[in-house]
């Protein structure tokens, strides 16, 4: 019996769980449902946006041009001399003041020749005062002359004295008014060669003046040609420099962009009526100077069709600070920025709306595309004409699928806001600056 039921439970053991799997599958056929259905909802698309506000923009343009003085000077010899003295600080790149004597030529064969001159003029002089005495002797000899002619002519007419004596009377009377002629003829030829005196003299003195070199103005020296001892000839260059007072940038500004900035003063406004700045690149900051637009160029260029304008600053030299301001120097590369008044405007990135176009996000969360008309652009800054208005919600950057219609999430860049308000009024270090208006 005891092998007969281990057979028997084994078999249960294989059989059992078989007959119970077939139960299961047999019914699981009943039991079966549909899976749960799951709702597919996509996620709105994050974009960045700018809600557009007026803010104050400076309209402006920039250019690019080098510095150079408003005047130089060269010094050149008039007459032909030894330098016999010259100031201790004349060399290059020494800054003196009006008035300085920067040399002096040797003017002693001058002044010799001028004491020559006042010899001759007194030798005149005294020539004259012989000539008057001898003048009026013979004035008074031509009146006797005279009154004996006419006491001949009367004896004649009476008859009482020949013709004879009536002829005589008359030659005397005509040598001695040739001799009055002679005396002041010679008179009249003392006072001719005294103006050619004169003339000499006061040429002679002008050049005794161009033998001290003073400087004109308050001066830059730039180039030192004179030595002490040298023997300058007439013409030769001494020296060189340049004034201090103001220096000058003739900037190229392409004319389409200047149109934008002479509009926005008004009617009746022309570039001279625009401010200017002048600013040098310096590293960590920006050095800018006041300036003023002095003129205009006088042709445009064929290949670039821009023009030059001239701005002036004043005085440079004195605005200088030492590693903060440099001095503007000759050659020294600067932009030039001309502006008219600030006024509100509405203004976006340039990249959001090229082409003319932008998307904008609507009231209802879906993108919308516009049509955009631009007033002009300064560097990366678009100022709006038409198209958008105060409250748009700008798309700053593209979603990876930009259709309109399409659900988005707006996310306010007030960092990039404030940027663009930076850089539409001008501010210092802001985007956009410098690239000019187109």
């Amino acid at each position: 019996m005891r092998p007969t039921i281990k057979v028997t439970l084994r078999l249960l053991a294989f059989v059992l769980p078989l007959a119970i799997g077939a139960v299961v599958v047999g019914f699981a056929g009943d039991f079966r449902q549909p899976p749960a259905a799951k709702t597919a909802q996509r996620r709105p698309t994050a974009v960045r946006v700018i809600t557009l506000a007026p803010v104050e923009v400076l309209p402006r343009v920039s250019g690019f041009g080098t510095v150079a003085p408003a005047r130089e000077w060269h010094a050149v010899a008039r007459v032909q001399a030894e330098v016999v003295e010259t100031h201790p600080r004349l060399r290059n790149g020494e800054v003196l003041p009006a008035g300085t004597a920067l040399l002096r030529l040797d003017d002693t064969d001058l002044r010799l020749a001028l004491a020559e001159i006042d010899s001759q003029l007194a030798a005149l002089t005294v020539k004259d005062q012989t000539l008057a005495a001898t003048r009026a002797v013979m004035q008074s000899d031509l009146e006797l002359s005279r009154a004996d002619l006419a006491r001949q002519r009367q004896l004649v007419t009476q008859g009482t004295a020949a013709q004879a004596s009536l002829d005589n009377a008359q030659r005397i009377e005509l040598a001695a008014r040739a001799k009055v002629v002679e005396v002041e003829n010679a008179l009249a030829l003392n006072a001719a060669e005294r103006e050619v005196l004169n003339a000499r003299r006061a040429s002679v003195a002008r050049s005794l003046d161009f033998t001290v070199i003073t400087a004109p103005y308050d001066l830059r020296l730039t180039d030192v040609a004179a030595e002490l001892g040298q023997v300058v000839t007439a013409g030769q260059t001494l020296l060189a420099g340049e004034g201090t007072e103001a220096v000058e940038i003739a900037a190229q500004f392409p004319i389409g962009r200047l149109g934008p900035v002479i509009r926005a003063m008004g009617a009746g406004r022309t570039v001279a009526d625009l401010k200017a700045r002048v600013r040098l690149p310096a590293a960590g900051h920006s050095v800018v100077w006041a300036a003023r637009v002095d003129r205009v160029g006088e042709a445009i260029d064929a290949a670039t069709q821009s023009t030059s304008i001239i701005v002036r600053v004043a005085d440079p030299y004195s605005q200088a600070a030492p590693g903060e301001r440099p001095p503007l120097r000759r050659n020294t590369f600067v932009e030039v920025v001309l502006m008219a008044p600030p006024g509100p405007a509405l203004v976006a990135p340039l990249d959001a709306v090229r082409g003319g176009k932008a998307l904008v996000v609507s009231a209802e969360g879906r993108l919308e595309r516009r049509e955009v008309s631009l007033g002009y652009s300064i560097g990366d800054l678009a100022v709006i004409a038409d198209g958008l208005a105060a409250g748009d919600r700008l798309v700053v950057t593209d979603p990876a699928i930009a259709v309109p219609g399409m659900e988005v999430k707006p996310v306010e860049d007030k960092q990039l806001a404030a940027q663009l308000a930076a850089s539409a009024a001008g501010a210092a270090g802001s985007a956009g600056r410098g690239k000019g208006t187109k």
